[in-house]
């Protein structure tokens, strides 16, 4: 009868009601890349006019739709870093670049043309084995490694760039007005969250519209990835074709529910890839709203038996693409090329600094290196009989800790 009596604690029924949290379907800019890439608008680099620098490569991408430039920027940077930015040629107005994260500016290596034209264009820092081949039409960039391509940047055709807009308010004339409503009905653009994004009780005004950027990453015989935290899910990262993506949005969420790809406190957009022999990064700089797809397949040829015309499957390598999708801001992305997973790990450092403090003082100054933090919202009683529960459970296991918090 005792034991009857007592009350269960259930994770599930603590479990946080997802209808108050944002699904891929109720974010517009998702909705809005989702319905515009269904269209194959397609992007061509100029890169007869393409400009080698000493710091950088850069070149024009125009929309072969609207005719609008994009200013692309290729940097090699010390330790086989690989840097991409894209932005407006010319903005109505600085779009945001994400400051403080990078420790300071980074040591760019010169790239040199070891070959190219009007059509391609390769490019190499000399000291390595790897060399970046830049596609004119459609924009493509293959980063090659013994002559192997090791990844593939907008091969799927997923670059997308919304341009900041002079507001509504503003737009004095007819012709623009009639140019607005020519694009979108109304409805639509309610629906779309062109200027205005509303979700229960909050509204969202966009006062230069949409500015929602993507880019897809494929990675070519990958299909272990890790990283993009934090979600309360598998350390490997899931295929994401049937299902959401994940999201990277900072939420303190109570009750959270385990094995979703929904975001809960902090963010960090840096994906892992590793395969035999080789090791990828991709560090995508930017503080917006993101969500990330993953869909990994094997790679199927066919072959001819000797018995007759039935063709036989034979699985060779698979691919595994990314499409990052942030609601605001440039795209700024490092891929971190390894080869192995220290040398990832060492270039991650060297651009963001490592975030742990120096622990080597802490046993001189009496501490142990443990510290815990408990947050247990709810009725007092009861959060105060789980963390004594939890300490009685320490005590009986023999974790040692110095400090633990309470809030």
């Amino acid at each position: 009868m005792e034991a009857a009596g007592k009350e269960e604690i259930s994770v599930e029924d603590e479990a946080v009601d997802k209808n108050i949290f944002k699904d891929c379907n109720k974010i517009a800019f998702y909705r809005r890349q989702k319905q515009q890439l269904s269209r194959r608008s397609t992007y061509k680099a100029s890169l007869d006019s393409a400009m080698i620098g000493k710091d950088s490569t850069k070149f024009r991408i125009i929309n072969e739709t609207t005719k609008v430039p994009l200013l692309a920027e290729i940097y090699g940077i010390e330790g086989n870093i690989f840097r991409l930015k894209i932005n407006e040629e010319t903005p109505l107005k600085p779009r945001y670049e994400v400051p403080d994260v990078l420790t300071s500016k980074p040591s760019t290596v010169r790239l040199i043309s070891c070959a190219g034209d009007a059509d391609s264009l390769v490019l190499t820092d000399g000291k390595g084995d790897l060399k970046y081949h830049i596609t004119a039409n459609p924009f493509k960039i293959d980063l090659v490694s013994e002559e192997e391509v090791v990844m593939s940047i907008n091969s799927l055709g997923q670059l997308y760039f919304e341009h900041l807009q002079i507001p509504l308010a503003q737009r004095a004339t007819k012709e623009n007005k009639e140019d607005t409503s020519a694009d979108t009905s109304q409805e639509d653009q309610d629906d779309l969250g062109l200027w205005e994004e509303k979700f229960g009780k909050f509204v969202d005004i966009k006062v230069n519209g949409p500015a929602s950027i993507g880019l897809d990453f494929s990675l070519h015989g990958f299909e272990h990835l890790y990283g993009i935290p934090q979600h309360a899910d598998s350390h490997q990262l899931k295929n994401t074709s049937d299902g959401d993506a994940y999201r990277l949005y900072n939420l303190d969420v109570y009750g959270y529910k385990i094995h979703d790809k929904m975001g809960i406190y902090g963010s960090v957009p840096y994906l892992l890839a590793h395969k035999l022999g080789r090791t990828l990064g991709i560090f995508w700089l930017n503080a917006s709203e993101t969500l990330v797809e993953i869909n990994t397949e094997p790679a199927v040829k066919y072959t001819v038996t000797q018995m007759g015309p039935v063709a036989a499957k034979q699985k060779v390598r698979c691919r595994t693409d990314v499409h990052w999708m942030s609601e605001s801001g440039i795209i700024d992305v490092f891929v971190l090329t390894g080869p192995t997973p220290s040398d990832v790990f060492k270039q991650y450092s060297y651009l963001t600094e490592t975030s742990f403090p120096d622990l080597s003082v802490l046993p001189a100054l009496g501490f142990s290196l443990g510290s815990l933090h408990s947050c247990h919202p709810g009725s007092f009683l009861r959060k105060c009989a789980l963390e004594v529960h939890f300490l009685h459970l320490c005590r009986y296991k023999n974790i040692s800790f110095s400090t633990f918090t309470l809030d």
